[in-house]
């Protein structure tokens, strides 16, 4: 693989940066915890509020839905303001609409809350990204991308179980109102230590946002970009909604074990993420992505062909599948973060989440027309042809990009 300089590699981060990777992964941890945490609460949710198992899923998708439209809507007016404020006044919404989910007391009150939660939560992702990538060299995103997504594995780590501990002890209410505690101190913090982001400001040619949304949509590179993150969203998300499914009725793993296999997958993705932002800014980053891309289809082609094993061999192969994922994950979606010009990359982000969330939903609804289920308990049958449709998927993004890998290089070679 090409390595990078030695200086560059070696690079510390200023205290200042250190703050702002600190400030965007407890930040994107409430935003990953706030989605995840409605799963596991789902049993609370239908027997205190009535819900019929349809109505639940229209709870969880109406956050999906909302988040994709609220990144359409706000990609034109995403470069027209200093990147500090547009954060905090998501943020503050996605606060709102978490503690109107905390104080719900019918069903329709609470799909009502969780269409607020993701307009404004749907978008925070897009602006953390183009935060980033306005603060951070290219060199050390690989290492910042590492620590911001370890907010996913600590969710499963960490707020998971204290959300199900506290919705056990005080109700499912108290999980919710846990975030949003922890959220208001961190964007009190956002709001008197980050410094302004603006320079992109100068930068700006088009007046009008939708004019600048239609010329970030229509221009050719980014919308090689956009294409493959949406086989990126696509591939991850058709293997993840029966996954739980799939353990307990194919290898019969228990009701009990199984928040120990998400557990372990957890504590091994905080690990492994930020070896693989290393790798990410010290090795070519596409050579990184192919690499974890070829990982990942052995092991999903294991993982989908299992038959019922020991408890430990669930959890290695859950690990080693995981670590295939993050090795493609991190170094996609760090070079996609260098595709857009600075004055277009709150636009580009926006657009890019909107279609991550879309796609999102598209491969769940697919999974759902592939796999089949006789009865609750029966075994999931073609579970090992949507992994073959996955592993597919996944050749076809390695193709997609290798073609921003080489735009990305064109870019920094024109403005090295």
């Amino acid at each position: 693989m090409k390595q990078q300089s030695t200086k560059s590699i070696a690079e510390p981060f200023s205290p200042y940066q250190i703050l702002v990777i600190a400030l965007l992964t407890l930040l994107q941890f409430t935003i990953v915890l706030d989605f995840m945490v409605l799963a596991p609460l789902g049993d609370f949710l239908m027997k205190s509020l009535s819900m019929t198992p349809k109505g639940f899923g229209l709870v969880v998708s109406s956050y999906a839905f909302s988040a994709g439209l609220s990144g359409i809507l706000a990609a034109g007016f995403a470069d027209k303001f200093d990147r500090k404020k547009i954060l905090l006044f998501f943020y503050t919404g996605f606060i709102v609409g978490t503690l109107f989910c905390a104080l719900a007391t019918t069903y329709e009150m609470l799909l009502v809350a969780r269409i607020i939660t993701g307009l404004f939560g749907g978008v925070i992702g897009a602006i953390s990204m183009t935060i980033i990538t306005d603060i951070f060299e290219v060199h050390q995103r690989g290492r910042v991308m590492g620590f911001v997504q370890m907010a996913f594995a600590a969710s499963q780590v960490l707020g998971i179980p204290i959300g199900l501990y506290l919705a056990n002890v005080w109700g499912w209410h108290s999980a919710f109102l846990m975030i949003v505690i922890l959220a208001v101190l961190i964007g009190l913090v956002i709001l008197f230590k980050v410094k302004p982001i603006d320079k992109h400001l100068a930068l700006q040619s088009d007046k009008s946002p939708f004019l600048h949304l239609w010329h970030a949509v229509t221009n050719r590179s980014y919308q090689t970009g956009f294409i493959a993150t949406a086989f990126m969203s696509v591939g991850g998300f058709m293997l993840m909604p029966f996954g739980s499914a799939y353990l307990i009725n194919n290898i019969n793993i228990t009701q009990e074990e199984l928040p120990l296999v998400f557990m372990f997958t957890g504590i091994a993705s905080i690990v492994i993420m930020p070896l693989v932002g290393k790798l990410s800014d010290r090795y070519d980053k596409f050579m990184v992505f192919a690499g974890g891309s070829i990982l990942a289809i052995i092991m999903i082609v294991i993982y989908t062909n299992l038959s019922p094993v020991p408890l430990w061999q669930v959890v290695v192969v859950n690990m080693i599948l995981f670590m295939g994922i993050m090795s493609r994950m991190i170094p996609a979606t760090t070079l996609t973060m260098s595709v857009p010009d600075i004055k277009d990359r709150g636009a580009f982000m926006s657009v890019n989440a909107s279609l991550q969330q879309m796609a999102g939903g598209i491969a769940a609804l697919c999974a759902g027309l592939i796999v089949t289920q006789e009865t609750k308990s029966s075994p999931l049958r073609h579970y090992d042809t949507l992994g073959v449709v996955v592993s597919i998927l996944i050749i076809v993004c390695i193709f997609l990009v290798y073609r921003v890998s080489v735009m990305v290089n064109q870019k920094d070679k024109r403005s090295a």
